[in-house]
């Protein structure tokens, strides 16, 4: 359920305006009140808004938002009229629609309005011209709306297209002027009980909902001066995070414009006075709102409380004699719906029943052999949330779990209850929680003072005990279940965040920050390179980014844990036992006890990380193909446990991080594999010709894993000769780079044996067909080039099945500087012949592989005539340039990455320098 409270003010309409078309309506009833006038009779002096979800419950809490809503504005006359309609309607919607219900509460002086608006505009109402004629009483449809035409004053129902309302106007009764309520006279001794002088605690609140004002009566009650509770929220002194009985929180009471409830304030002497107070939204001169509130004694809530419907608390039998539930009487109305809300306020209640200092309350784990801590009150909750002990062996076990048990003395049987050990309880009464004979759970309650309690006080609460276990385990089986389903949600999110990655860096961060703040406080991640390596602190997260510093260099000042195999969750106490010693060393050099260090974090720093790690930490291992690859280590703050779900939930996260983790380290081993193998098979550098400009660019598709088959090569063959080549092996992976080492290794052996380019390519045609199953055709382009004395250079080229080499003159004029021939690798006979060409200065020789001009958008592809389009606009270049150019022409062609590896080489002739 979401809510929305809206104190004072005309509300806004959420209908639509302007040019919207304006929602059907339909309206019956006498006298009835169209929509669009809603409030121009009547001012709207307080509002208050729910959303509900479309389940059964949800007419229920409907019920009670209403319920408390009207009760806070002080309309008690009309309260069971308007939760009766309220609760056919939004049955109609969240039950029948199958759709959320939203609630709209109006207050003005001449009454209240209800609207109850559903997301079913197709499931018409039927309205009649009058009510006899809407049908029998005992049908199944239609009594919401015979009530509203019963009860109402006025009623009607409104369509959008996307919206079916209905609502309601109640009246309010006529009272004299000046009387909200009044009783009538009683004889003296059936007035109610209250203490000699009765204290009405007058307390302000302003905007921020913090205490303004604080009267001479709040210090009796409560015991804090003035002075000590300025400025605080008021919620900082409430011990209840609801009112009991209402599902109103005390933030949202102090908004309304009326309220009267009651709740808890802890008092300084850390005790509980529940309190019934009223609350009076005000506006000062300069028109800040501001909050009154009225509190006493709960027990003398007649002072202050407006005669309404008699509080489930107050008795166990109703004004017309019937019997309350006897869950009701203990727990309040309604019991909350989270169990964490309905152990807190039986621990509560259970502590105030027996006037009691402190309360507690653990659940039995599925096989009753350990009881986790779940909720306590007036003990150190943070120090022993989800703790477990033992119920009937092993070290601390918690011996009187099974019956009830009175301990008059903790002093005499030390460790009865490890719960309180350390605590300054000295006698408690526990009563165990069982559903159809099993085990559920332990109930107690503990006193600082010795003999407190007796045998008559254990029958009481375990009376208490009796009615509440039930809805416990009720309540505790749905929490099960919504943590099953969300840990499945939690799997299935981080197994694809897992999967989407490969890089080892971001597999561990992504490991800590699915655990950081869902699973843990704090998270460290150890890596094992392999089995001859200790651990190695590769990740660190917490949620505070300013305990990162800190956290890091605490745990690398100590062991790492042990990479155990064994499954599951194992304590490491290391972190939590070094923290405490830096911190007791820090606080005794500051008080100049100890030895100083020159160099110090400053007790603020170490104390603050010293609480970050002290709770409990535990360690899983990393497990994967057999081999514990590291260690996911996961900690609290202070004193603080790991529940079993959320370990068990950790346990099956590091299985799956492992494997990621383990197939992030096999893939950066084959990527940096592949490119090692790549980088061998290109020349490490060019040599600088003379007279000779030489640019080349080369561009491997794909994310590196994979060898490409693109090569060049350009190396000095004898005394101002030069042999270069550029050539493209079908496919890639291993077989394409033994093709390519083998080309590119034996172009230059053979040319430097003083064969010519055909007989080098002859005799590496063989050599490729030598290699069998393993062989792969190859496109070359072998040449030979000599710088000339006049600023020329010859060049003798053969052009083995590759795309052909690109001449650009001075004029700007393009043509191909050789003629194709076959490629190699398929053929055993080849013949093969080279060709002259000579290079004036100015001119460019352009040999690309088939990456370059095979470049798709598409249908369209660049092509020889794109390329030759692309170089004709670089006359006048460098090499350097005219390469740089066509990379970029080809980049721009197509918006995808390149899917082929690419290889540009340019040679440009500059010509004779002239002093």
């Amino acid at each position: 359920m979401t809510t929305g409270l809206h104190p004072g003010g005309p509300p806004q309409d959420p209908r639509p305006t302007g040019n919207q078309a304006l929602p059907h309506q339909e309206q019956a009833g006498p006298a009835p009140l169209h929509a669009d006038n809603r409030t121009g009779s009547s001012v709207i002096t307080a509002r208050a808004a729910a959303s509900f979800d479309p389940v059964g419950r949800s007419v229920a809490t409907a019920r009670s938002f209403v319920r408390d809503t009207l009760q806070g504005w002080g309309f008690a006359d009309i309260v069971d009229d308007a939760v009766v309609l309220t609760s056919e309607l939004v049955t109609n919607a969240v039950v029948h629609a199958g759709t959320s219900a939203d609630v709209l509460c109006l207050r003005s002086d001449e009454g209240v309005r209800i609207e109850v608006a559903d997301r079913y505009p197709e499931r018409e109402i039927p309205l009649q011209a009058s009510a006899v004629n809407m049908g029998s009483p005992d049908r199944e449809g239609g009594r919401g709306l015979q009530l509203c035409a019963a009860l109402a004053g006025h009623w009607g129902v409104e369509y959008s297209p996307t919206h079916k309302q209905v609502w309601f106007q109640l009246d309010l009764p006529e009272r004299p002027v000046g009387t909200r309520a009044a009783g009538p006279s009683l004889p003296a001794h059936l007035l109610p009980l209250a203490d000699g002088r009765v204290r009405v605690a007058v307390i302000q609140i302003d905007r921020a909902c913090s205490i303004s004002a604080w009267n001479e009566d709040a210090e009796d009650l409560f015991g804090y001066a003035a002075e000590q509770v300025t400025g605080k929220p008021l919620t900082d002194l409430a011990a209840w995070p609801h009112t009991p009985g209402t599902s109103t929180g005390i933030v949202e009471a102090l908004q309304l414009s009326r309220w009267e409830g009651s709740y808890g304030i802890r008092g300084a002497s850390g005790r509980v006075t529940p309190v019934y107070a009223s609350h009076l939204r005000v506006r000062d001169t300069g028109g800040e709102p501001s909050t009154v509130c009225l509190l006493v004694r709960d027990h003398e809530r007649a002072v202050l409380q407006t005669p309404l419907r008699a509080s489930a608390t107050d008795t166990t039998t109703s004004s017309e004699g019937q019997a309350t539930d006897p869950f009701e009487v203990f727990i309040g109305s309604p019991a909350p719906d989270d169990l964490d809300g309905l152990l807190q306020r039986t621990v509560e209640r259970a502590r105030d029943m027996l006037d009691g200092d402190s309360a507690f309350l653990l659940l039995a784990t599925d096989d009753e052999t350990e009881l986790e801590v779940r909720a306590s009150t007036g003990l150190p909750s943070a120090r022993q949330r989800f703790a477990r002990v033992p119920v009937e062996a092993g070290p601390g076990r918690y011996g009187s779990a099974r019956m009830p048990a009175v301990h008059e003395d903790l002093m005499v049987v030390p460790g009865a209850v490890p719960l309180l050990g350390g605590t300054g309880m000295r006698s408690v009464v526990t009563v165990p929680l069982k559903v159809e004979g099993r085990l559920t759970g332990s109930l107690g309650v503990a006193a600082e003072s010795p003999s407190r309690y007796s045998n008559e006080e254990a029958l009481r609460l375990q009376f208490a005990a009796d009615r509440i276990a039930l809805a416990v385990e009720s309540a505790r089986l749905g929490e099960l279940e919504r943590l099953r389903r969300g840990s499945l949600s939690f799997l299935v999110e981080a197994s694809d965040l897992l999967a989407g990655t490969l890089d080892r860096d971001q597999t561990l961060a992504l490991m800590a920050q699915m655990t950081v703040p869902t699973l843990a406080t704090w998270c460290a991640v150890y890596t094992i390179a392999d089995q001859a390596s200790d651990p190695y602190l590769s990740y660190v997260l917490h949620e505070d980014e300013e305990r990162i510093d800190g956290l890091k260099a605490l745990l690398s000042k100590i062991a790492p844990p042990d990479p155990v195999p064994t499954p599951g969750a194992r304590v490491w106490p290391a972190p939590a036992e070094a923290a405490h010693q830096a911190a007791l060393r820090t606080s005794m050099r500051s008080l100049g006890l100890g030895e100083r260090s020159p160099v110090s974090s400053g007790i603020g720093t170490t104390l603050a990380t010293a609480a970050a790690v002290g709770g409990e930490t535990v360690v899983l291992p990393l497990v994967a193909r057999n081999r514990v690859i590291g260690m996911l280590t996961l900690g609290k703050p202070s004193d603080e446990h790991f529940r079993q779900e959320i370990l068990e939930l950790a346990e099956d996260l590091s299985r799956r991080a492992a494997l990621a983790l383990d197939n992030a380290r096999l893939y950066s081993e084959r990527t940096a594999i592949s490119q090692s193998l790549q980088r061998s098979l290109l020349p490490p550098e060019l040599p600088h010709i003379e007279g000779v400009e030489v640019e080349v660019i080369y561009r491997a598709a794909g994310e590196g894993n994979e060898v490409g088959g693109d090569f060049y090569d350009l190396f000095p063959i004898r005394d101002g000769a030069y042999g270069f080549a550029i050539g493209d092996v079908c496919g890639t992976g291993p077989e394409a780079a033994a093709v390519t080492g083998l080309a590119r290794h034996a172009l230059r052996l053979l040319a430097r044996e003083g064969f010519g380019g055909p007989a080098v390519l002859e005799r590496l045609n063989s050599a490729i067909l030598d290699e069998g199953a393993r062989s792969r055709f190859l496109t070359l382009l072998y040449g030979e080039l000599w710088p000339q004395e006049d600023g020329s250079a010859v060049l003798k080229v053969v052009c083995a099945g590759h795309p052909l080499p690109l001449r650009l003159r001075q004029d700007g004029t393009v043509e191909a500087a050789a003629e194709p021939q076959p490629l190699l690798g398929v053929m055993e006979d080849l013949e093969l012949y080279e060709q002259t060409v000579t290079l004036d200065p100015g001119d460019v020789l352009l040999c690309v592989t088939d990456g370059v001009t095979e470049r798709r958008e598409g249908t369209r592809m660049l092509g020889d005539d794109g390329l030759t389009d692309v170089l004709t606009t670089c006359t006048g270049l460098t090499a350097g340039a005219v390469a740089a150019r066509v990379m970029r022409a080809v980049e721009r062609f197509a918006s995808d990455a390149p899917s082929d590896d690419m290889a540009i080489l340019a040679m440009r002739v500059p010509g004779l320098q002239v002093d």
